[in-house]
């Protein structure tokens, strides 16, 4: 039971840094049949879903290259993570036969960690004023693939990774609060926003 959770964590992550290479790689890894027992994917003819998944693919690896390009690949993966990220958590649960009311659990941690991690990325974007550099957007797409490769073979390496990635989440957004209280008047750390009218 442990190594399913480890292994959800670690899709789960995946699904916080790209969008559809994690579920591409797990359908081709793992056999199309894997996408028949995937709410939404399900629906759609196995062929369908490949088109589908391997355009947006390419997409997400070359557009996100560019500034432009990364605002508009992180507004889509932003409101698509959370949903993407409990699609793969149900595929790699039902895949290792966990019980069915651990699956929807699963599904709803999976959705968050995707969701929370793709948050901590729109923050060092516009934390770092002129965005991510290039040879951090390289290893995303590097870890994005490396943590759906431990899913379905070594989930514990794989979770691992997904917690120390939720614990540099929870780090930056600590730092993003102690940056931002900075900023204030001595007087006014409690309500940083006092007397600004432009925004930060």
């Amino acid at each position: 039971m442990i190594e399913v959770i480890l292994a959800v964590l670690s899709v789960s992550a995946a699904a916080g840094l790209r969008i559809a290479l994690p579920l591409l790689m797990i359908g081709l890894l793992s056999g199309p049949q894997l996408w028949q027992q995937v709410p939404l994917l399900s629906a759609m003819s196995p062929s369908v879903v490949l088109g589908i998944l391997v355009s947006w693919s390419f997409f997400e690896l070359f557009v996100s290259k560019d500034r432009v390009g990364i605002r508009l690949v992180q507004i889509l993966q932003l409101f698509c993570s959370p949903i993407v990220g409990g699609i793969m958590g149900v595929a790699i649960a039902r895949a290792m036969d966990a019980p069915a009311d651990l699956v929807a659990l699963l599904a709803i941690i999976s959705g968050l960690l995707a969701l929370v991690l793709q948050l901590v990325q729109v923050g060092w974007f516009y934390r770092l004023r002129n965005g991510m550099p290039l040879w951090l957007l390289f290893i995303q797409d590097i870890l994005c693939i490396t943590l759906v490769l431990f899913a379905l073979d070594a989930p514990k390496q794989g979770g691992l990774i997904a917690m120390l990635l939720l614990w540099f989440a929870i780090r930056s957004s600590k730092a993003w609060r102690e940056w931002y209280r900075a900023q204030a008047h001595p007087r006014d750390r409690l309500r940083p926003r006092y007397g600004k009218q432009n925004p930060d």
